[in-house]
């Protein structure tokens, strides 16, 4: 395990401005925090998310000790409750009210890794309440799809569903997402971190929802050498436009 590394950024971000009109949910995988977890720290806080879906979180009892602490390093709140998500969890600012949080277990084959996902019901001030999960799908295929399809058939009416796909657009779980909800993220490569070539983080939204990908200004304010010191990873996010009733 490689120790995490605390170093001064050398692009520090300024913090987002934060309005009651937009809901920012961010997915990152953090390659179970065996990386530069000060790094990814970073990361997020220049991202600035309402909702932080997380996936390889570790599943081991540190989980209760570590994720409280990364959470804290983000300017973030965890919930808590890592048994039967897989690995994933969902982390929130304190200006989001969390009405609900539950995870969910998904069938694996022994002994692959097991699969889950946490999921997170919240609002801003005057906004009705939105779904939002966190998944992190398997490497095979046919199991992808029917995870895809049990995650869907548990979808609210206002669900975003953030994650770790594990494949592109032509896959069969890709499919069974957008046969109910738009794809919110762009279509920017997200895998291996330090040169990404594959888009295997996405997020998707309820059609009735409005959501803007992150732009190209955004993008640059994150410093390169973070990205790739933080996870093999690179996050991906999105705002959703108010929901009121």
């Amino acid at each position: 395990m490689t120790p995490s590394v605390d170093r001064a950024p050398s692009r520090p971000a300024t913090p987002r401005p934060q309005t009651a009109d937009v809901l920012r949910v961010m997915s990152y995988n953090v390659q179970d925090f065996t990386a530069d977890r000060g790094a990814a720290a970073r990361v997020v806080r220049a991202v600035g998310p309402d909702v932080l879906c997380l996936q390889e979180v570790p599943r081991r009892l540190t989980t209760e000790f570590r994720l409280p602490a990364f959470a804290r390093e983000c300017g973030l709140y965890w919930a808590g409750g890592r048994i039967g998500t897989g690995g994933t969890a969902a982390l929130t600012a304190l200006r989001v009210r969390v009405h609900a949080s539950s995870g969910h277990r998904l069938g694996v084959r022994f002994p692959d890794r097991t699969r889950g996902f946490a999921a997170v019901d919240v609002s801003l001030p005057g906004w009705l309440p939105i779904s939002v999960l966190s998944v992190h799908l398997g490497l095979r295929p046919d199991e992808r799809e029917e995870h895809a399809e049990a995650i869907v058939s548990r979808l609210a009416d206002r669900s975003v569903v953030a994650g770790d796909l594990n494949e592109g657009s032509d896959g069969g779980a890709f499919g069974r997402f957008v046969g109910r909800l738009a794809q919110a993220s762009g279509a920017r490569p997200t895998y291996p971190s330090d040169h990404p070539r594959a888009v295997l983080d996405v997020i998707f939204a309820s059609r009735d929802l409005t959501a803007l990908p992150e732009s190209e200004a955004e993008l640059s304010r994150l410093d390169p050498d973070d990205l790739a010191a933080a996870s093999d990873h690179r996050p991906v996010w999105v705002d959703i436009a108010r929901a009121s009733p």
